[in-house]
């Protein structure tokens, strides 16, 4: 799920970069891309996989 949500902050950030959008800085598309820098960083990590069951 964090994949998705990193693929599709990704394309946000090159849709700002590539459109040239004027925003503030929160909303810049290098902290968008570190946005979902970060989604892929957990998903790669293990975080949001789901529950596992034991026995």
């Amino acid at each position: 799920m964090l994949g998705i949500v990193a693929a599709v902050l990704f394309f946000l950030a090159f849709l700002i970069n590539a459109a040239e959008i004027g925003t503030n800085d929160v909303f810049s598309s290098t902290n968008v891309m570190l946005l979902g820098l970060m989604c892929l960083a957990l998903q790669v990590a293990g975080v949001g996989a789901g529950w596992a069951r034991r026995r």
